[in-house]
C-alpha cells in the first residue's frame, strides 16, 4: 500500500520523536534529573509506529517496561510524558507512575508494565469488551522476546483464538531478555512459529524496515476489525541501549552496538528508501528533525519547571471504591 506524502511525514515524525525523546531521557537520567529506572526504546521505532499507524482513538494497546515508544506512537503527549518521568504533578499519571507505569487511558494506552508478560491478558480484556459491546475496536499487545516465554502470554493467545477476539500480539524481538540472548531462552528460536501453534496467523518481519512492519500490521488489524480473529507479528529488531539505562552490557560483543547503529537503524533505512523513491526530499526530512528537536527541548524545560505532586497525593488513586 503506497502511503501519501503526509502519511510518510507523520510516520517519520513519530519515529524521530521517539528517538530524540529517548536520547534526551538518557541524558537527563544520567545527570540525575529523572528518578527510578528507565528502559529505552531507541532502535525499535519502526515497530511501534508501523503498528500504531493503523490504530485510532477507539483502539487499545498494552505495553512493557520499555514503553515510551509505544506511548508516543499511540498519540500520548511527549511533554506530559517527560513531566511524568521527572515525577511532576502535571505528568500523565500525576508524577506517580514514572517510566515503567506510564499510561493514558483517554488515548487507549493501557500502560507500560513492570510485569513481564503482563500486557497480553490486559489486551484480552479490552478485545473481549470491544467484541461484546459491538465496538469496531482492536487491542494490541507489545511484548518482548523475554515476555513471549511467559505463561500469561500463552494463555492470552489461546483465549484470543478460542473466543475469536480482535487482538494483535506484537513480539518485539530485540535479541535479549535483559542479558539473555533469545536464541538460548526461546527453545524453538521462532517466536512467530510458536505463536502460530496456538491457531492464529503469525508472521515475522524486519524491524529495520518500517514498510514491512506497516504492511504486516495493516493485514493483522484489518483482519481483527473485520471479525476474523487474532494475529501475531514477530518483529526482528534491536535496541541501541542496555536493558536499562546504566546497564554495562557485558553480555554484548565488542562493537555490537556500533554495528547495529550503522547497519540496522530504521530511521536511516526509512530516509534512504523515501529519498531514493522520490517520495520525500532531504529538506522535508530535515525540517521534521528541527521541529522535533524544538519539541523535546520545550518538553524538558517544562518538566524541569513543573511542581512535584502534593503530599496528599501519596494515598490518592491507590484504592478504588465500587
Amino acid at each position: 500500500m503506497q502511503l501519501s506524502r503526509e502519511q510518510l511525514l507523520t510516520a517519520y515524525r513519530d519515529m524521530v520523536t521517539i528517538r530524540r525523546f529517548e536520547e534526551r531521557v538518557q541524558d537527563e537520567f544520567s545527570k540525575g534529573g529523572i528518578p527510578g529506572f528507565v528502559h529505552l526504546y531507541a532502535g525499535e521505532e519502526a515497530a511501534a509506529v508501523g503498528v500504531c499507524s493503523h490504530l485510532g482513538p477507539q483502539d487499545y494497546i498494552a505495553s512493557t517496561h520499555r514503553g515510551h515508544g509505544h506511548s508516543i506512537a499511540k498519540g500520548c503527549d511527549p511533554a506530559q510524558m517527560m513531566q511524568e518521568l521527572f515525577a511532576k504533578k502535571t505528568g500523565l499519571c500525576g508524577g506517580k507512575g514514572g517510566s515503567m507505569h506510564i499510561a493514558d487511558l483517554d488515548r487507549g494506552m493501557l500502560g507500560a508494565n513492570g510485569i513481564v508478560g503482563g500486557g497480553p491478558p490486559l489486551v484480552i480484556g479490552a478485545a473481549l469488551t470491544a467484541k461484546t459491546l459491538g465496538r469496531n475496536a482492536v487491542a494490541v499487545s507489545f511484548t518482548g522476546d523475554g515476555g513471549s516465554n511467559q505463561g500469561t502470554t500463552f494463555e492470552a493467545m489461546n483465549m484470543a483464538v478460542v473466543l475469536q477476539l480482535p487482538a494483535v500480539f506484537v513480539f518485539e524481538n530485540n535479541q535479549y531478555g535483559e542479558g539473555t540472548p533469545y536464541e538460548y531462552a526461546v527453545g524453538s528460536r521462532d517466536i512467530a512459529g510458536r505463536a502460530a501453534g496456538f491457531g492464529l496467523p503469525a508472521v515475522k518481519v524486519s524491524g529495520d524496515d518500517f514498510f514491512a512492519v506497516h504492511e504486516a500490521a495493516r493485514e493483522a488489524v484489518e483482519r481483527a476489525r473485520a471479525g476474523d480473529g487474532p494475529s501475531a507479528i514477530e518483529v526482528d529488531t534491536c535496541r541501541f541501549y542496555g536493558h536499562h539505562s546504566g546497564d554495562a552490557q557485558l553480555y554484548r560483543g565488542k562493537d555490537e552496538v556500533r554495528r547495529l547503529r550503522e547497519d540496522r537503524d530504521c530511521l536511516k533505512h526509512f530516509r534512504r528508501r523515501v529519498s531514493e523513491a522520490g517520495l520525500l526530499d532531504t529538506a522535508a526530512l530535515d525540517a521534521v528533525e528541527s521541529e522535533v528537536a524544538a519539541l523535546i527541548n520545550h518538553a524538558v524545560e517544562v518538566a524541569r519547571a513543573a511542581p512535584p505532586p502534593d503530599a496528599d497525593a501519596l494515598l490518592r488513586d491507590v484504592y478504588v471504591s465500587y
